[in-house]
């Protein structure tokens, strides 16, 4: 299940045109993507679901986290350790 939301935001002027933004959808998308960038950093979303509320592939989304450098790989000190055989975890 999903919930779509509509929230007001107050765009500071000039915002769009000096991140090369020129309509109202493409804003939006870019709001939309810098959220689920921030959740998936934050390790609230997985990969999948992040790359989902944006509309992309799970590659082009490792991209997008590559071009604002984020880590894809997202795990915390027990799954490190866990995958690679290390302590008691």
């Amino acid at each position: 299940m999903t919930t779509k939301l509509s929230v007001p935001i107050e765009v500071p002027d000039g915002f769009a045109q000096q991140n090369g933004l020129s309509t109202d959808e493409q804003l939006a998308t870019e709001f939309r993507v810098t959220l689920a960038v921030r959740l998936f950093e934050e390790g609230r979303l997985s990969m999948g679901r992040a790359a989902g509320m944006c509309g992309m592939h799970k590659a082009d989304f490792m991209d997008e986290l590559s071009r604002r450098k984020v880590s894809a790989i997202n795990w915390d000190d027990q799954e490190i350790a866990r995958e690679f055989g290390l302590g008691n975890a």
